[in-house]
């Protein structure tokens, strides 16, 4: 059974940084694509970033291209997603989320793709 759970969220002042932690568990091989999503009060789901694990092929969202990261650590089963110049807008419940079997185009951002999914967890930027 794979199973993501999502760590690092909290209260940050804008201008500061955040790194968020997704550990996994129950894909068969390294052959799997993680994401993140994030989800603010009354807008939709948006994904921001992905990776496929196996070849470390990333994607970052424009809203938060430059000012962050994602990352894995494949000896922990974590993803990390960096954040830098957090801003309020950014305020949201972030989720990891995964599927297996990678395409050869790269990792997917959209919800839709994404077969399992951690709870969210909150992050708030105070301005």
């Amino acid at each position: 059974e794979v199973q993501l759970q999502a760590s690092g969220g909290g209260l940050v002042q804008a201008g500061g940084s955040l790194t968020l932690s997704c550990k996994v568990s129950g894909f068969t091989s390294d052959d799997y694509a993680i994401g993140w999503f994030r989800q603010a009060p009354g807008k939709d789901r948006e994904g921001i970033s992905c990776i496929s694990v196996s070849d470390g092929g990333t994607y970052i969202a424009e809203s938060v291209k430059g000012r962050s990261a994602i990352s894995s650590d494949n000896t922990k089963n974590t993803v990390f997603l960096r954040m830098n110049n957090l801003k309020p807008e950014d305020t949201a419940v972030y989720y990891c989320a995964g599927y297996a079997t990678v395409s050869e185009y790269g990792c997917s951002p959209y919800w839709g793709t994404m077969r399992y999914w951690g709870k969210g967890t909150l992050v708030t930027v105070s301005s």
